[in-house]
C-alpha cells in the first residue's frame, strides 16, 4: 500500500482520525453536528438548514450525534464529518487511500452505503476522490492493536458495550454480544442527580461539569460498600476534588455514588438499571466459546473504549473474571492508549500485505456498479 494511509476511527462519541506511522491519532472530535435554521428555512427540519461541526455556542440546542448505540441515524452528518477530515488531510496526500472502521451494529445495505458515501459522494470534488479504501472491523483492530491474535476484545465506548473472542485472528461464531448500555448512560445518570429537575443535557454548563466529573473525579472502587462507607464518613469538605463549582461560584460536594458512578458497568441495579453487568456479559460470550479454546481466551483479554479509561476499570475486571467464573486464571491487558486501540490496530493494518485483497479501488467499485 501507500507509505501513508488516511484511518478514520468513527465512533458514537468521538471520530478520530490521522496517518498511518504514527502512534496516536492525530485529529480527535466529538461525533456531532448541528444543524442552524437560517432566514430562509427557520425551521430546524427544513431542507436547507446549516450544517456544521460541534456544537454552536449561540444555539446550543440544535447539536445532535448522527451515530447512536452504534447505528447510524443522519447519514447526511456523518458525510459531512467524513468530508470535513478528508479535507483536511488530502490537502496535503491527494492520492492517499483511507481506511473507514465500520459502525458496530450495522444494517444489511450498511457496507454498500459506507462505500457509495466514501467513494462516490465527493465527485463533484475531484480533489477529493479516494483512490482505494479498506472497511476494517473496530473490535478485530483492536485486538492488533494488543500485539496478539487469540483474546477476548471488550469494548466499552460512548453509546455500546462489545465482546468478541478470537482465535488466530478469526472471530469466532456466535460469540459476539453487544449491550446497548455504556458511557452515555453514565453521563446521562449524572446530569439527572447533579443537576436533578434542572438537568439539561444540552446545558453548556451542565455538560461541562458532567464531562470534567467523570473524567477527574469518578472511579470504580474495588469494592462498592467498603468506598461508599469510605465517602460517607468523610468530613463535609475534607476532600477539596469532590467537589464541583456552580455558575455563582457556589462549590458543592459530589455524593458518593456519583464519584462512584462507573460502578454501573459492574452493578448496574444500584443505580437502578435493569440488565446485567458488562462483566457478566462478558462471561456468558467466553463460555460461549469451546471449552478446550477457553484458557487460550481467558490469557488475554483486551478493555478498550474510553470507559476502560476510568481508574480501577481493568482491575474490577480482572476481579470479576478471577471470581470463579472459570477454573483458569484470566489476565487483562492493559495497554495505556487502550481508547485509541481501534485506530492503532488500523495503523498496523495499513501496511501488512496480507490485506491488500480487501482493499475496494474505486475504480473497481464503479465498475461494478455497472454490472
Amino acid at each position: 500500500m501507500a507509505t501513508k494511509t488516511i484511518i478514520i476511527d468513527h465512533g458514537s462519541g468521538f471520530l478520530k482520525a490521522g496517518l498511518s506511522g504514527w502512534n496516536q491519532p492525530q485529529l480527535i472530535c466529538p461525533s456531532v453536528v448541528n444543524y442552524i435554521p437560517c432566514r430562509e428555512n427557520p425551521g430546524p427540519s427544513y431542507a436547507h438548514r446549516q450544517v456544521s461541526l460541534g456544537i454552536d455556542l449561540c444555539n446550543p440546542d440544535t447539536f445532535s450525534y448522527p451515530i447512536q448505540r452504534g447505528r447510524v441515524i443522519n447519514w447526511e452528518g456523518v458525510e459531512h464529518i467524513w468530508n470535513f477530515m478528508l479535507q483536511h488531510y488530502r490537502e496535503d496526500h491527494e492520492d492517499c487511500p483511507v481506511i473507514l472502521t465500520e459502525f458496530p451494529l450495522k444494517e444489511p445495505a450498511t457496507p454498500h452505503s459506507l462505500l457509495f458515501c466514501a467513494l462516490l459522494s465527493s465527485s463533484k470534488r475531484p480533489w477529493r476522490l479516494l483512490p482505494s479504501l479498506l472497511l476494517a472491523d473496530q473490535l478485530e483492530m483492536s485486538l492488533y492493536a494488543s500485539g496478539c491474535l487469540t483474546g477476548v476484545v471488550i469494548d466499552s465506548g460512548f453509546g455500546l458495550t462489545r465482546m468478541q473472542p478470537f482465535l488466530l485472528g478469526q472471530p469466532l461464531p456466535d460469540s459476539q454480544r453487544a449491550v446497548e448500555f455504556a458511557g452515555q448512560d453514565l453521563s446521562t445518570y449524572l446530569f439527572k442527580s447533579i443537576f436533578k429537575e434542572r438537568s439539561d443535557e444540552h446545558n453548556l454548563y451542565q455538560m461541562d461539569t458532567v464531562a470534567t466529573t467523570q473524567m477527574s473525579k469518578c472511579y470504580v472502587p474495588t469494592n462498592l460498600e467498603e468506598a461508599l462507607e469510605f465517602h460517607q464518613n468523610l468530613p463535609s469538605g475534607s476532600d477539596e476534588s469532590n467537589t464541583y463549582q456552580l455558575p455563582d461560584g457556589t462549590r458543592v460536594e459530589l455524593a458518593p455514588l456519583e464519584r462512584l458512578a462507573p460502578e454501573m458497568f459492574f452493578s448496574p441495579q444500584v443505580f437502578g438499571l435493569q440488565g446485567p453487568s458488562i462483566s457478566q456479559v462478558l462471561v456468558d460470550s467466553i463460555k460461549s466459546c469451546e471449552v478446550p479454546g477457553q484458557p487460550m481466551l481467558l490469557s488475554h483479554v483486551v478493555p478498550c473504549g474510553g470507559n476502560s479509561l476510568y481508574p480501577g476499570f481493568t482491575k474490577r475486571l480482572w476481579m470479576e473474571l478471577n471470581s470463579g467464573h472459570f477454573p483458569f486464571k484470566a489476565t487483562v491487558w492493559m495497554g495505556e492508549k487502550r481508547h485509541f486501540s481501534v485506530w492503532l490496530g488500523a495503523s498496523v493494518v495499513a501496511h501488512l500485505s496480507t490485506y491488500k485483497s480487501q482493499w475496494v479501488a474505486r475504480q473497481e467499485y464503479l465498475e461494478s456498479m455497472r454490472l
